[in-house]
């Protein structure tokens, strides 16, 4: 085609010149059509490739295994919509350049603990409307880049400590509509970059088992981080009030417990107490009485957790004394105002009238002038 472009009048160099260019841009072009077939192979059957983005979407095909011939290459997976229900551990073997992995909307209930081992590069994993139940602690260990992660809407009623180890790059954390009751502080500790934390749709008890995260929930939200409610379910007084509402007067018992506890923890094992104390052995003829130890059993004092109206209405009684207080002191200086004002009034009367009053001396001296001008 190049050769028909040139002129009637050009010479044989010429055209043997173009005719060479010309072979040179086909092997160039083939070489590049070689390598983008080499760096993103055909795609797996009935999903949509883009070889620009290296995105691989089969999402809605009703799979029940992961497609073995998602190119190496790729850097987007989407497998949501689907029916997965088990994944093997080598599910995503030499996808070491994924970045984003989307399996929302499956029937996962369980994931291997190194399923995600080979994804070094991951930065976001959708897991999103599950029933995954349980999750090994070292599932994230080889993801130090994530960056986003949902586990939102399955059946999780509890985080194995160590989970977010590592996980220094996490920005956003979904822990919506679980099972959860109560989480443990150190397992949110490594996080220290994260900014958004959805925890609602729970069923916490409000407890001391979540004391130590309150503290957590306070500091992040102090530092800026995102959080939405966190509703307890239980105990009854505290039902749909928010647990960063909760006063802090409310898990003064659980100190009392822990010092118990603690203290239980030194005493001196004994004999087994019972309910019906044993009958005393008589003692032998001629022979003093031992006295025996106590086996009864000592009466445990429950621990009632403070009510909210209690405590609100040590803060109402609290507030009440203060006002009075502050009230009574501005009358005070008030007063004392008022007195200083009257005074310093009557003072300077009282140095207006000295003159006009005189001596007793001076009065008689002016009467006997008027009596002899008399």
């Amino acid at each position: 085609m190049g050769l028909t472009m040139l002129a009637p009048g050009s010479s044989p160099e010429q055209r043997g010149r173009l005719a060479l260019q010309w072979r040179q841009v086909s092997w160039i072009t083939c070489w590049i059509a070689l390598y983008a077939v080499e760096a993103f192979p055909t795609c797996p059957f009935s999903c949509k490739c883009d070889s620009r983005t290296l995105e691989v979407d089969c999402s809605g095909l009703g799979l029940t295994t992961v497609p073995p011939d998602v190119p190496a290459a790729t850097r987007t997976l989407l497998l949501l919509n689907n029916k997965l229900s088990a994944l093997p551990s080598w599910a995503f073997a030499n996808l070491s350049s994924l970045q984003r992995l989307d399996l929302s909307n499956n029937f996962l209930d369980q994931l291997p603990h190194s399923i995600f081992g080979d994804l070094t590069n991951l930065t976001e994993l959708q897991l999103r409307n599950n029933s995954i139940r349980t999750l090994d602690r070292d599932l994230l260990r080889h993801s130090p880049l994530l960056r986003h992660l949902d586990l939102s809407i399955n059946g999780l009623a509890q985080l194995p400590p160590g989970l977010f180890d590592g996980l220094l790059a996490l920005r956003s954390l979904s822990l919506r509509s679980n099972r959860l009751q109560n989480l443990d502080r150190l397992t949110f500790e490594p996080l220290a970059n994260l900014q958004l934390l959805q925890v609602g749709d729970n069923p916490w008890e409000c407890d001391c088992n979540l004391r130590d995260f309150k503290h957590w929930m306070e500091w992040f939200s102090y530092r800026g981080g995102r959080l939405d409610q966190l509703a307890c379910t239980l105990p009854k007084e505290l039902r749909g009030k928010d647990m960063r509402m909760v006063p802090m007067e409310m898990f003064n018992y659980c100190s009392q417990l822990e010092d118990e506890n603690s203290s239980a923890g030194l005493d001196i094992p004994g004999p087994p107490c019972t309910k019906a104390s044993p009958e005393p052995a008589k003692p032998k003829p001629g022979a003093e009485p031992e006295p025996e130890p106590s086996t009864a059993c000592p009466q445990k004092q429950r621990h009632r957790p403070a009510s909210v109206r209690r405590a609100m209405g040590t803060v109402i009684i609290a507030g009440v004394v203060c006002g009075i207080v502050c009230i009574m002191m501005v009358v005070a200086a008030a007063y004392g105002c008022i007195y200083a004002s009257l005074m310093a009034k009557y003072h300077r009367e009282l140095k207006k009238r000295q003159p006009l009053m005189g001596d007793p001396e001076g009065e008689h001296e002016d009467q006997k002038q008027i009596s002899s001008v008399a």
